[in-house]
């Protein structure tokens, strides 16, 4: 019976490759402040699955968001100034203001 034992180094490997995948939709991201970026792209440069996304923008908790009829698309300059806005000091900093 064939080993069914997959060594850690082998899951690294892929793990790796898969982090490291330069284009999430299937095309280059662009790199323009004023690109539209698909859900893939946005939640791959916020390190969030697009599923996470996606559920954020439900609950209001996304960044902003263009609505093309039933499409969405992220710009990128919004993108990043909202990625920028959640970072904190401490865990105690909620981010508003004294």
């Amino acid at each position: 019976m064939p080993s069914t034992h997959v060594s850690a180094t082998t899951l690294l490997g892929v793990a790796a490759v898969h982090a490291a995948d330069p284009e999430p939709a299937g095309r280059p991201i662009p790199r323009d402040a004023d690109a539209l970026l698909f859900t893939a792209e946005a939640a791959y440069i916020a390190g969030l699955s697009p599923r996470t996304l996606e559920k954020l923008r439900v609950a209001g908790g996304a960044c902003p968001y263009v609505s093309l009829g039933r499409a969405v698309r992220y710009r990128r300059r919004d993108l990043l100034a909202w990625i920028e806005g959640k970072v904190r000091r401490s865990t105690s900093d909620t981010g508003r203001a004294a």
